[in-house]
């Protein structure tokens, strides 16, 4: 296949000459771009992507950043963000920050490098320098699920406080008090929302919240595994333990069966961030499901306008209550005291899902 270099050498000019032919840059006479255009006929040379980008200043692509792949909410998020962008004829290419800044950066300027039309950044906690240049650059930038203090561009993100005070409102209902959670750091955005509407809600519902009933994770396995050892370790410990993410929820469903605990007869379980193998576990896993796809669908959008010199606004989705049975729910009702009376193995502990 030939190259920039097989053209120059064909048509007797200079590699930057050929660019600036396919730049259509004004200073190359037409009696040249003649001959470099005939070299490329001759040699059936097609410019590549990031070549015609330069002359049409598109390159149908976007970038999307995300904070940990092997996460299944990202994985959903993804997914959704390509198959949107696809339906308006755009690529997506991918880079995994892994939660760190510096492997952030690194995509960020990668991804310019090949001249993305538009950025998707599900930011890592450090507000880093090269951000902060892109945002004040006005570069199309939109955050996803995540937003930064002092960076002013549109976001798109999930509003997790109703759904977690009626979290609250339906474990208090079923008799519940001594409620602990597990959060994600309070360096990211919504690891310090899910906090704050956790302590609202508690407060709303006239349940106290001790110092000890509140551990800091990190959004990962070991983290709610560390967090629900800890929490299972009190003199007193929780009725329930809510996480604040899926991956934390593994954890702490990997210590409570660790122990031989039965969930809910010995401690209920509930987490932030619903996944289709919830359903799948005994009991299933009551969970609040954020709309991951839709996240995903309406970051496009939003992206696409500022690429295409719209005017975008940031938006707040919705989450939404998945009552199962980790919380001592039965098919037959009854509170606490009727599940407990039943162990998590036993018939009619089954996959039964409500929405309250």
């Amino acid at each position: 296949m030939a190259r920039i270099k097989d053209v120059a050498a064909h048509a007797g000019v200079s590699v930057a000459t050929v660019s600036r032919v396919l730049n259509d840059n004004p200073s190359v006479t037409e009696e040249t771009r003649n001959r470099v255009y005939a070299a490329m006929t001759a040699l059936n040379y097609r410019p590549n992507a990031v070549a015609r980008s330069l002359r049409t200043e598109a390159t149908r692509t976007l970038g999307l950043i995300i904070g940990d792949i092997l996460n299944p909410f990202f994985t959903e998020l993804a997914r959704a963000v390509e198959d949107e962008a696809r339906l308006a004829g755009y690529t997506v290419i991918i880079g995994n920050a892994d939660e760190r800044a510096d492997e952030q950066d690194h995509y960020v300027r990668t991804l310019l490098e090949r001249r993305v039309d538009g950025l998707l950044i599900c930011p890592t906690a450090e507000v880093t320098s090269l951000i902060e240049e892109v945002a004040r650059a006005g570069r199309p930038l939109v955050f996803l699920d995540r937003t930064l203090p002092g960076i002013e561009v549109p976001s798109v993100r999930v509003e997790s406080a109703a759904a977690i005070g009626e979290l609250i409102g339906h474990l208090k209902a079923l008799g519940h008090r001594r409620i602990a959670f597990i959060s994600g750091p309070a360096t990211l955005s919504t690891g310090r929302e899910r906090t704050e509407a956790f302590r609202a809600a508690m407060a709303a519902h006239g349940l106290a919240v001790p110092p000890e009933y509140l551990e800091a994770g990190d959004f990962r396995e070991g983290s709610g595994r560390a967090g629900a050892a800890r929490l299972l370790d009190l003199p007193e410990p929780p009725e329930v333990i809510f996480t604040g993410d899926n991956l934390m929820t593994l954890g702490a469903l990997g210590e409570i069966r660790a122990r031989g605990l039965r969930i809910p007869r010995d401690v209920a379980l509930a987490s932030f961030d619903d996944v289709p193998w919830f359903v799948h576990v005994d009991p299933a896993i009551t969970a609040i499901a954020q709309p991951t796809a839709e996240l995903g669908r309406a970051a496009v959008r939003m992206i696409l306008n500022r690429v295409e010199g719209r005017p975008a606004e940031s938006a707040a989705l919705p989450a939404q209550l998945v009552v199962r049975t980790s919380c001592g729910e039965t098919p037959y009702g009854g509170g606490p005291a009727a599940a407990r009376g039943a162990g998590a193995g036993d018939p009619g502990q089954g996959d039964e899902r409500s929405r309250s």
